[in-house]
């Protein structure tokens, strides 16, 4: 006889997880904005200045964000397709933070004045928010660890985080009404 406990406890977490889609996504949401408030906090207060690739991650924050927030104003049949994109936004920005990391690993690279900030600063949100969207740092200065991680470390592992909880909204089973 077969053992069916596996799964009836796969099909309850996957009806537990469609459940916990909005609030999840709710969270995610708060998450993103509070780590931009981070962000400005170490801008403004500890005069860390961003670099390209940070404020970079600051748009891939932003655009998990307002996905997640856009979603939740959407009708639970979008909550898939809504967390989906949140997932792609999240993957890319563990890309950039990971590129990031790459840099500081490899000091004789820079991000720094490039065509990379020339460009990032003539975005007309960077105009709008210069606070929050404007490059005035370099990739590889060093900056104290924060709980023993860099930065770019924290990014990568926020990211990492947000890509899990929503791709698990993603794929979990529809609820039926």
């Amino acid at each position: 006889m077969k053992d069916t406990g596996f799964a009836n406890r796969l099909t309850i977490q996957a009806n537990d997880m469609t459940r916990l889609g909005k609030p999840l996504l709710l969270l995610t949401a708060v998450a993103c904005l509070a780590l931009l408030g981070v962000g400005l906090y170490l801008q403004l207060v500890l005069e860390m200045l961003p670099c390209p690739l940070c404020v970079l991650q600051r748009y891939a924050f932003a655009a998990v964000a307002l996905i997640c927030v856009i979603t939740l104003l959407l009708p639970s049949a979008a909550t898939r397709i809504g967390a989906a994109l949140a997932c792609l936004a999240a993957l890319s920005g563990a890309g950039i933070a990971i590129r990031h990391l790459w840099i500081k690993a490899h000091p004789t690279v820079s991000c720094g004045i490039d065509p990379l900030e020339t460009s990032l600063n003539e975005f007309f949100i960077a105009r709008w928010l210069p606070t929050l969207f404007q490059a005035d740092g370099l990739c590889t200065t060093d900056y104290d660890p924060i709980l023993g991680l860099s930065i770019p470390q924290w990014a990568l592992v926020w990211f990492g985080l947000m890509a899990i909880v929503t791709a698990a909204v993603a794929l979990g089973k529809r609820r039926r009404a």
